[in-house]
């Protein structure tokens, strides 16, 4: 398998995937493990993972260098993505054991009434390339702190980073046959689903999730997909600094060349702010540096996938010949990589695929709106539901909006941000399941149910 620079287009290496032998030996080494490791201290494995943390602080700028290789996000993007998923850890490792030890629920006449969470056993974390890191360690962190073995499949796109993180796990202490690699596209992923897992983790589009989904219901285990958005923004009248507010939800729809799930993809404004927010939303686009994602100061790198440019292109044709009009942007970048220009879109509507299918590009919609109720009913017409935004200075009136959309997420003045001590889940096309916060420890045990009277009966 030839792993791309998606900047220059040449290949920085070729790597051996995984078939039907090799996952299956790995698998049963998996297998083999995991009630040894069940059996370790949480407070041993917590340690262990603070160690793989303490590594990834360590191996910053080797390991952002990697990143930024293969995905071609911008190299300060890449130490961001890496300095955040230490954060996450620290949190899951710092509340593990509150989530994780065996709970007293009643105890009164001689009958003491307990939960206890043990772990799935085997799990398969199939894994996304926009975020190796931050949505590698939302799966396999809280899987492994739980006494869980995980076979780890990060994305074909993302291959040589995924061969880092395993590294840095095994030189942290993590066993051999707890955690394993399954490299590969497509096919390896398929080998996965024929494996007697005792759990599926994926991350990534609404179409391949569902097909996941589908492909292991029969075998009745947890299968948990984090998918897709499209997810909106509402900037009311009574906004303060529009041109600081313009600025955020800039970043929040173009960060990471929009190809994150929970990036702003369509923009509803108020009728009254319409005009001057679009103006400095377009200076505020216009002002980044487009370039190699190894240069100083670039914001706009190239696309990770080289398909992506086409599905832009045909989304751009879609709208315009109904009416939109582009004010910045709007074309493939000349030469090598898969450069698309930032693209900002006016006189759009929900006709048009730009405001209804995911773009994950640097592409958005801005849509006028009269009144709250307009923004409301265009903000819930989707098949998504991962994240909803509405910045307003009153926050009553935001609460109010976000209460009526149908999202897994609710932001009032911010966007396109994750917390670890918050659930992560998406709605309808946006998937199910939870990941991070308690909710997220606790999606990778099962409860058991304890009823024990003291004395002989």
């Amino acid at each position: 398998m030839k792993i791309i620079d998606p900047a220059t287009e040449k290949v920085i290496k070729e790597v051996d995937e995984d078939n039907a032998t090799t996952t299956e030996v790995k698998f049963k080494k998996l297998r083999a493990a995991q009630s040894a490791w069940q059996d370790v201290a949480l407070a041993e494995r917590i340690q262990l993972i603070k160690k793989f943390s303490d590594l990834l602080e360590k191996n910053v700028e080797e390991l952002a260098a990697t990143l930024t290789s293969e995905v071609g996000k911008p190299l300060q993007q890449s130490r961001n993505e890496i300095n955040g998923a230490r954060s996450r850890i620290e949190w899951l490792t710092t509340n593990a054991e509150k989530y994780l030890r065996d709970e007293t629920m009643v105890q009164e006449n001689g009958m003491e009434e307990r939960i206890s969470y043990e772990p799935l056993g085997v799990i398969c974390n199939i894994s996304a390339w926009n975020y190796p890191y931050l949505v590698g360690v939302n799966v396999f962190v809280p899987a492994l702190l739980a006494g869980n073995a995980v076979m780890y499949k990060p994305s074909e796109l993302a291959t040589l980073t995924g061969i880092e993180i395993d590294g840095l796990l095994k030189r942290a202490g993590i066993p051999t046959g707890v955690f394993q690699l399954a490299i590969g596209g497509r096919g390896t992923g398929e080998l996965l689903l024929e494996l007697p897992f005792d759990g599926y983790f994926f991350t990534g589009s609404y179409k391949t999730g569902r097909y996941i989904y589908e492909r292991v219901a029969a075998k009745m285990v947890p299968c948990q997909c984090e998918l897709g958005g499209k997810d909106p923004l509402y900037v009311a009248d009574d906004v303060a600094d529009i041109k600081s507010v313009a600025a955020g939800t800039a970043d929040g729809a173009f960060y990471n060349n929009g190809q994150s799930c929970c990036a702003v993809e369509r923009i509803y404004v108020h009728e009254k702010v319409y005009d001057q927010y679009v103006d400095e939303f377009v200076k505020e686009v216009k002002s980044w540096k487009t370039g190699s994602p190894t240069e100083q100061g670039t914001y706009i790198g190239p696309l990770s996938r080289k398909e992506q440019l086409t599905v832009l292109e045909e989304q751009l044709k879609d709208a315009t010949r109904q009416g939109a009009e582009i004010l910045t942007g709007g074309n493939k970048v000349e030469g090598y990589g898969y450069y698309f220009e930032p693209t900002v879109l006016v006189n759009v509507d929900h006709r048009m695929a730009v405001m209804k299918d995911e773009s994950f590009g640097p592409v958005i919609g801005i849509m006028k709106v009269k009144d709250d109720k307009d923004a409301i009913r265009l903000m819930q017409d989707t098949d998504y539901g991962l994240t909803a935004s509405v910045y307003s200075s009153d926050r009553g009136r935001a609460e109010s909006i976000l209460k009526q959309i149908n999202a897994g997420t609710g932001y009032w003045n911010c966007c396109d941000r994750v917390s670890a001590a918050l659930p992560w889940s998406g709605r309808k096309h946006s998937g199910f399941g939870v990941t991070l916060s308690h909710a997220g420890i606790r999606a990778f045990v099962k409860p058991k149910g304890y009823h024990l009277r003291s004395g002989a009966q």
